[in-house]
């Protein structure tokens, strides 16, 4: 059953962003919408005014909402090793949502394994700014590596498993997930 005070804000939400003002423009920046939504910053009374009176800025707003809302919204990403092998060393494995790649470098007869954070991931800004403790776990939860990006969006570490990682994925059947560390 739908709750008619949930209705009835929608309702008013939908009209205020759907109306028309003529001459409106953008009054709010992006970064002010930014600090807002983060609560880093409020809104003053006089950009809250600004707001109620643009719908062109309510849009806005509510588009940067979205966004915003979508990049706070990660959980984790998962991968697979998907090709047969080829007879070469593996070099890189992505995640399915694209935003993330494991590289694997042989250095002098040991392995390093580089997580890498694409930079047009949803949620990119966000990591990058805030920097959280990463971690990567292999198809049976063993820890692949665990660490914080650095300023190019990248985290190093040595590969902790005896086999290779081509080796290692195919025995634990390919999968891998790369989450935020609960603390």
């Amino acid at each position: 059953m739908s709750n008619p005070v949930n209705n009835a804000a929608r309702l008013q939400a939908h009209v205020l962003i759907s109306r028309r003002v003529e001459g409106d423009s953008l009054l709010l920046a992006d970064d002010i919408i930014a600090s807002a939504l983060d609560s880093s910053r409020p809104l003053t009374a006089t950009e809250r005014h600004a707001l109620e009176l643009s719908p062109l800025t309510l849009r806005r707003f509510r588009h940067l909402a979205l966004e915003h809302r979508a990049a706070g919204a990660w959980k984790g990403s998962r991968g697979m090793l998907r090709a047969a092998s080829s007879g070469h060393e593996l070099q890189a494995l992505a995640t399915d949502d694209g935003c993330w790649t494991l590289h694997f470098v042989e250095d002098g007869g040991a392995w390093r394994v580089i997580l890498a954070l694409a930079a047009n991931a949803p949620y990119a800004a966000r990591l990058l700014r805030e920097r959280p403790l990463l971690r990567v776990r292999d198809g049976e939860g063993g820890a692949v590596m665990q660490g914080h990006l650095d300023t190019d969006g990248e985290c190093e570490a040595a590969w902790p498993f005896p086999d290779a990682p081509a080796a290692h994925f195919q025995a634990l059947g390919g999968g891998f997930t790369i989450q935020p560390a609960r603390a």
